[in-house]
């Protein structure tokens, strides 16, 4: 009895136990309150999120994190097909006719339910299935269960569960004709339906392509109901409705058309207004274009429907570099440049791609970008295997056979089985068929074999021979066609005023501009009266809408043909250069001012309408070319920029060239104050070269100066941002591209610092006259990748060599946080003047006069001081300065404090030193510097480094940059910068010239070398750095060590 008691009482308390912990436990029954999920909309990103999110706002309620949708190989030599991220589909890279990218017939989940099949390019598929139940807390997104078909466990039912589906399609394909794994990918989906008929879903949903950007709109009104960045592409939208996802449709937009888009609510950046879906005249103005994306992710690409707007470069069909093996490749010598044009066909072998792996995987980053739709492959799945797939090697007499059936096995593409036979059996008579045909039937097969023989051989002969003439007449045709193209063109700017402009180029019928044209040049307005204005109704146009005219000087000769457009006159004949996309440069006028004209193609308007927006922001500078006006007509577009005398490619590399007293120097400190200009307006250039730096013609005074020029591939940074994407392309010019823009190992985006390492690339172009740090053309960008770079022109130990190769060393960084900012640039001694060296000098013997000897200051200047003064610098002074040395006090020939000193003192009393003295020191400031740093090139280097610790500092301001100049780019060089002080350093202000006049006093007895005070042994026996240690940057890595007995010395109070 009392067993059974026990028992009871045991029982209830286990059960009392388990129902206090119940609520407790994760997933258990319980009541709560929750959020219906009928008030979210579930967006699913490239990255294998899926986001709950609010339907009124956008914002995040919560992340659900699984496998990106999709998972392709990332050790192939080559992409072989694209998938789509939104449906599975399938695009094809390079075919065996290398007609670029082409899309096959079915996607990944379709090949997966057909599998195991076949397609008719002798392609074999297998696919598999897995299908995921994932049950998920409503309110926190926490998966709370996983449920597959081999695992589920116990979990009780509850309201605030969610239960999502997810399919996953694995499919690889093997190449029977190679007879190799050709591909295999993993796609992701989450299982849902199409919304119900009798719900209309009011908004709708625009994506931009390579980023998460969604721009939710009301279909009906067209205002926008919020914007959110999901940072990553998105893949699908879903709703919730009937227990259960149901799929809602989203546009894919391109990323320019988004922005393009938000330019014209005038505020960009953010959108505020947006006629949806586009504005609704009866011809609207706005021309879309359905384009494929190729984007990366991780490591790999994806391609996915998108739309643009006019102005969006597209590749065209076809474009893509070559994927399979082709002609052996052109051969040139290893200091010769090799043009590669549309006849040199490149060959990509396994050897070839083995060592020139980058150069590969920058034409595989080349495929990002839009591309025009691209055709559907002719390829099909085969339904079966064709009954005449032979299976055996059993000879046997097939059935007769009708032309159908014989169609039929054509069709199906089986080439790698032989061909159908009529193989007798050894017990077959032959002879009866042959008895019994008659000798007309005979006839009649020699007379068909014969006549088919000559048949074929004609068609060979025409297959041959028929490509060629083909190829020559469209040769010609393309000639005879550009040249008319070339006449109509001349004679259509030498035509009056046109009629008004299509909607081809932008323009509706009734002359208004797209609403982004909003920001271009108003300079028509005073357009010259020598133009026969338009009609009214298109006067309120914003760039000049007037068509070119032409006229002749009195002499007629065609040379001076001048063509007018608005305010803006060029002469065709006087082409100054050629650009890209067929931009031609012209010497005119605009305003009886000497310019430079550009001629853009409708083309490019964009980019052009881009470049003139980033130079009214930037050309109040000195050293950004300046903008003056923009007109254009019926087929081009014309900017008026200044005119130049040179590129510095012709200042560097023409012997002749007119400098006008601009030297290197400043010429390189002018483009850095042009380039910090841009970064304070966050603008990144992102195509820095010697092409693009000009020198501007004199002025009134003779002087000439260097200005940046050629803003196509500028990009201004969006408010708040620090970097741009590398998805919409790889900008710049092959050989001057920063490293992070084009490898792999670089995960952030690309930041200002793609400028400074372009900027240091040019900085050595100049001071070795000429030469690439990463060497010749064809090798640069692959040196680049590998950070092998090489300064032979400033190996030399002369002082102006060591200053120049410590900026370049830290501009060519391969990491870009550690490159300087471009106000850091211009704070280095590189582009002090002699007289600024000889200053800094001073302010730093008079910052350590009073310091302790063991105070961090001293001990960190005198940190490897030996390697800078060779020893003992007194030995490597003139006579006559050494004399005049000994006659006041004594200096320790091992302490740079000490040469400081000695340098002040003889700068204060110049005046007072004897004549031979001041002609051994030469006149101040110049000569009295150079001669200093001529003896002791480490010199100012060393000072510089070691005196960072009083960076901060009020006397040191103009010699440092700033805390916020070395935060921009996140440079914080830590192995270049000394042990921070212990305690506050003493204020201090510059000595007058009473405290520091030197007495006349008994002549000090002068330790010798021998004397154990001056240590003339090698610095690293003090285990302080050498030489190379201070030009590394690592002299704050070394330890902290105790100095010689020299330079313990206490100095004479007198001095």
């Amino acid at each position: 009895m009392d067993w059974s008691v026990s028992k009871k009482a045991l029982l209830c308390c286990i059960l009392a136990l388990l129902f206090s912990a119940a609520p407790q436990q994760k997933g258990f029954c319980g009541a709560s309150t929750v959020a219906l999920p009928e008030s979210l909309l579930f967006v699913s990103t490239l990255d294998g999120n899926l986001h709950a999110v609010s339907k009124k706002s956008g914002s995040i309620k919560w992340t659900l994190k699984e496998d990106p949708v999709l998972q392709v190989p990332t050790h192939v030599a080559e992409p072989a097909f694209l998938p789509d991220p939104n449906d599975g589909s399938l695009y094809s890279l390079g075919g065996k006719n290398d007609e670029g990218l082409t899309k096959l017939p079915f996607t990944i989940p379709e090949l997966v339910q057909a599998s195991p099949c076949r397609s008719s390019d002798g392609i074999l598929y297998m696919g598999k299935k897995q299908d995921l139940w994932y049950v998920v807390d409503l309110l926190t997104g926490e998966k709370q269960q996983t449920l597959t078909s081999s695992f589920a466990e116990m979990l009780c039912p509850s309201s605030s569960l969610l239960y999502l589906g997810r399919t996953e399609y694995t499919i690889t394909m093997y190449d029977t004709k190679n007879r190799e794994l050709r591909w295999n990918a993993t796609y992701s989906d989450y299982a849902s339906t199409l919304p119900d008929d009798d719900i209309k879903y009011k908004m709708a949903h625009f994506v931009s392509n390579g980023d998460g950007l969604v721009v939710t709109v009301d279909s009906e009104t067209g205002d926008i109901q919020w914007v959110q960045n999901y940072n990553s592409p998105v893949v699908a939208m879903y709703i919730w409705q009937r227990e259960g996802l149901r799929k809602v449709p989203h546009t894919n937009v391109a990323v320019e058309t988004l922005r393009y888009l938000t330019f014209m609510s005038g505020e960009v950046g953010r959108i505020t207004q947006w006629k949806y879906p586009f504005p609704k005249e009866k011809k609207p103005k706005n021309k879309f274009m359905a384009t494929l994306y190729v984007g990366k992710y991780s490591t790999s690409l994806y391609a996915s429907p998108s739309l643009v707007h006019d102005g969006v470069t597209v590749v065209p069909r076809g474009s893509t570099f070559p994927l399979l093996e082709g002609p052996d490749s052109q051969e040139t010598e290893e200091d010769k440049e090799c043009v590669i044009t549309p006849s040199t066909s490149v060959k990509f072998n396994a050897g070839l791609r083995q060592r020139n792996r980058i150069n590969f995987m920058r034409n595989y980053l080349l495929l990002i970008g839009h591309h025009e739709t691209p055709p559907e492959a002719h390829t099909k799945i085969l339904e079966n295997f064709p009954e005449n797939f032979p299976r055996n090697q059993a000879n046997v007499i097939p059935p007769t056979t009708d032309k159908k059936g014989e169609e039929k096995v054509n069709d199906s593409g089986m080439d790698d089985g032989p061909p159908p036979t009529s193989i007798q059996e050894p017990g077959a008579s032959g002879r009866t068929v042959r008895s019994e045909a008659p000798v007309d039937s005979m006839l009649k097969d020699m007379a068909t074999i014969i006549f088919s023989t000559f048949l074929l051989a004609g068609w060979v002969a025409f297959v041959i021979v028929y490509p060629k003439n083909v190829h020559k007449q469209q040769q010609l045709q393309h000639q005879e066609f550009q040249r008319q193209m070339e006449e109509r063109l001349e004679l259509l700017q030498r035509q009056q005023p046109f009629a008004p402009v299509d909607a081809g180029l932008g323009l509706s019928p009734d002359g208004d501009f797209l609403e982004v044209a909003r920001a271009r040049s108003d300079c028509s307005d005073h357009s010259s009266p020598n133009v026969t204005p338009r009609a009214s109704n298109h006067s309120n146009l914003s760039v000049s809408e007037v068509g070119s005219s032409t006229y002749e000087q009195e002499d007629g000769e065609e040379d001076f043909t001048t063509v007018r457009v608005g305010n803006i006159t060029f002469r065709p004949k006087q082409v100054l250069g050629h650009g890209a996309e067929g931009t031609i440069v012209y010497r005119g006028q605009f305003d009886n001012r000497p310019v430079a004209v550009k001629r853009i193609l409708p083309e490019c308007f964009s980019f052009a309408d881009r470049e003139v927006q980033l130079l009214r922001e930037s050309d109040e500078h000195p050293n950004v070319i300046r903008y003056f006006c923009t007109e254009r007509d019926r087929q081009f577009q014309y900017i008026a920029i200044e005119l130049c005398a040179a590129t510095l490619q012709e200042y560097v590399e023409s012997k002749d060239f007119d400098r006008h007293g601009l030297e290197p120097v400043e010429l390189l400190q002018q483009t850095m104050s042009g380039l910090a200009h841009l970064h304070s307006l966050k603008i990144v250039h992102r195509d820095l070269k010697p092409h693009n730096i000009l020198v501007s013609m004199p002025n009134a005074h003779g002087r000439v100066r260097a200005m940046i020029s050629d803003f196509g591939l500028c990009k201004k940074l969006a408010v708040g941002r620090h970097s741009f994407s590398r998805r919409s392309g790889v900008p710049g010019t092959e050989g001057w591209i920063a490293p992070e823009v084009l490898s792999e190992d670089f995960k952030d985006n690309p930041t200002y610092a793609v400028d400074i390492f372009s900027a240091g690339c040019v900085f050595y172009y100049v001071v070795s006259q000429g030469c690439h740090p990463f060497g010749k053309s064809l090798q640069r960008q692959a040196n680049i990748l590998l950070g092998a770079y090489s300064l032979d022109s400033l190996l030399s130990d002369k002082h102006g060599d060591i200053v120049a190769r410590d900026l370049i060393e830290q501009m060519l960084r391969m990491d870009p946080q550690k490159r300087p900012s471009a106000e850091s640039v211009l704070k280095h001694p590189f582009f002090w003047s002699l007289e600024k060296e000889l200053q800094f000098f001073q302010d730093v013997s008079d910052r350590i006069e009073k310091e302790p000897l063991d105070g961090p200051i001293v001990r960190q200047l005198e940190r490897g001081g030996r390697a800078v003064v060779k020893g003992d610098w007194r030995e490597h002074i003139t006579v006559p300065l050494q004399t005049d040395l000994r006659k006041f006090r004594s200096y320790k020939g091992g302490s740079v404090r000490d040469l400081l000193r000695a340098m002040r003192n003889k700068k204060h009393h110049y005046r007072e030193l004897p004549a031979e003295v001041q002609e051994t020191l030469g006149s101040i400031p110049d000569d009295f510097v150079s001669y200093f740093t001529s003896r002791f090139p480490h010199l100012l280097m060393h000072t510089y480094l070691a005196m960072r610790i009083c960076a901060p500092e009020r006397p040191f301001l103009p010699y440092y940059p700033t805390a916020e100049q070395l935060q921009k780019t996140q440079t914080q060089c830590v192995q270049r910068l000394p042990e921070p002080c212990t305690r506050p350093p003493q204020s201090h202000t510059a000595l007058p010239t009473s405290q520091t006049q030197e007495e006349s006093q008994p002549v000090q007895p002068e330790p010798s070398s021998s004397d154990s005070s001056v240590d003339t042994g090698h610095p690293e026996v003090l285990g302080l750095p050498t030489g190379s240690d201070v030009l590394s940057g690592n002299v704050s890595e070394r330890p902290t060590v105790p100095l010689g007995p020299d330079v313990l010395t206490a100095p004479d109070s007198s001095d």
